[in-house]
C-alpha cells in the first residue's frame, strides 16, 4: 500500500477516536459539575486537563483565566483550536476525502454527513453536543468494522482507533490522579466511569465500591476491557503483524513488551505514589510506538 493512502487512513481513523475520546473526557467534566465541588477544585480540574492534554499552553495564550465554560468552548467548539472537536472532525473527513477510492461508500457518507451536520450539532447543550459526538464515532466506527475488505486499508484503520486510545488512557488517569491520588472522591472516579461507558463493567469486575486503584487496573491492565490499555496494545500488535514491512520489526517489538508488561503486571506491585510516575512512562512508551509507526509506514513529515 502507498504510504499516502496509510497516512490518510491512520489519520482518518486517530482524528475519529481522539473527537470521541474528548468527548468522552468532556462528558466526566459536565457530569462532574453536576456535582457539589468547590470553585477551587473544578479549576484544579481543569488545569489538570490541560495539562494532561498538553494543551495548557495553548489555553494561556488565548484566554487569561482559567474557566469552566472558556475551557470547554476551547476543547469543543473551537474552530481556531486545532484540537478541538470540531477541528479534530474535520481533519478526519479531509482525510477520508482524499482515499474516497479505498474506503467503503457508507464510509465516506458517515464521515461527511458527521462533518455536514457539525454545525448545527455544535449549537445544542453541551451534554447533547457531546452525545452526538459520540454517537457518530460509534457510527464511524461500525461502518467500517461492517463494510471493509480485511486488506491493509483496514488494519491501518485500526491500528490509527487502538494507538489513540492507548495514547489517550495514561493522559486521563493522570488527570485525575493529580488531584488527590488515592484519597480522591470516589463519586469523582465512577462519575469517570460512566464516561467511558465502563462504571457496570467495574462493578462486574470488582463488585465492590469504586476506588481509584481498582479504576487504574481496568483501565490498565485489563484484556477484555474494550478502551483498557492493554487491550488497545494487543489489537495494535495484530494488526502490525499483517501491515509489517522490512523496517517494522522493531516496532513491533516495542509494541509486544509493553503488551506483556501491562498482561503480567499486578497492581500491588505499584504504591500509590508510583502510579503518576508508571503512567507517564508508560504513556512516552505509547508515543514511542506512535512516532516509530509513522516513520516505519506513513508519509514523512
Amino acid at each position: 500500500m502507498l504510504s499516502r493512502t496509510a497516512d490518510h487512513l491512520y489519520w482518518m481513523s486517530r482524528y475519529t477516536e481522539r473527537a470521541e475520546s474528548l468527548a468522552r473526557l468532556l462528558d466526566a467534566h459536565y457530569r462532574r459539575s453536576l456535582l457539589p465541588h468547590r470553585p477551587e477544585a473544578r479549576q484544579a480540574h481543569w488545569q489538570a486537563t490541560l495539562e494532561a492534554l498538553g494543551v495548557g499552553l495553548a489555553y494561556q495564550k488565548r484566554f487569561d483565566t482559567l474557566d469552566g465554560n472558556a475551557a470547554f468552548d476551547f476543547l469543543a467548539t473551537d474552530r481556531d483550536h486545532e484540537g478541538s472537536i470540531v477541528s479534530l472532525l474535520r481533519y478526519a473527513r479531509e482525510n477520508a476525502r482524499a482515499v474516497r477510492g479505498t474506503i467503503t461508500a457508507e464510509m465516506w457518507e458517515t464521515i461527511n454527513s458527521t462533518y455536514l451536520d457539525l454545525k448545527n450539532a455544535s449549537n445544542r447543550d453541551p451534554g447533547e453536543f457531546l452525545d452526538w459526538v459520540k454517537y457518530r464515532s460509534h457510527l464511524s466506527r461500525g461502518v467500517t468494522v461492517g463494510t471493509m475488505l480485511r486488506d491493509e486499508a483496514f488494519h491501518f484503520t485500526r491500528i490509527g482507533v487502538y494507538l489513540e486510545r492507548a495514547d489517550h488512557m495514561p493522559r486521563l488517569l493522570q488527570s485525575y490522579w493529580r488531584e488527590g491520588g488515592v484519597q480522591s472522591d470516589a463519586a469523582d472516579w465512577s462519575v469517570l466511569l460512566r464516561a467511558l461507558s465502563a462504571f457496570e463493567i467495574y462493578r462486574r469486575v470488582f463488585r465492590e465500591s469504586v476506588t481509584p486503584r481498582g479504576v487504574v487496573e481496568l483501565l490498565l491492565l485489563r484484556g477484555d476491557m474494550p478502551r483498557a490499555l492493554r487491550r488497545c496494545l494487543d489489537e495494535i500488535n495484530k494488526s502490525l503483524a499483517i501491515v509489517r514491512n522490512d523496517s517494522s520489526a522493531e516496532t513491533q517489538r516495542r509494541t509486544g513488551a509493553l503488551h506483556a508488561e501491562l498482561h503480567f503486571a499486578r497492581m500491588d506491585e505499584w504504591s500509590d505514589s508510583a502510579i503518576p510516575t508508571v503512567l507517564d512512562r508508560i504513556g512516552h512508551r505509547v508515543r514511542d510506538i506512535a512516532a516509530r509507526v509513522a516513520d516505519d509506514f506513513l508519509v514523512a513529515g
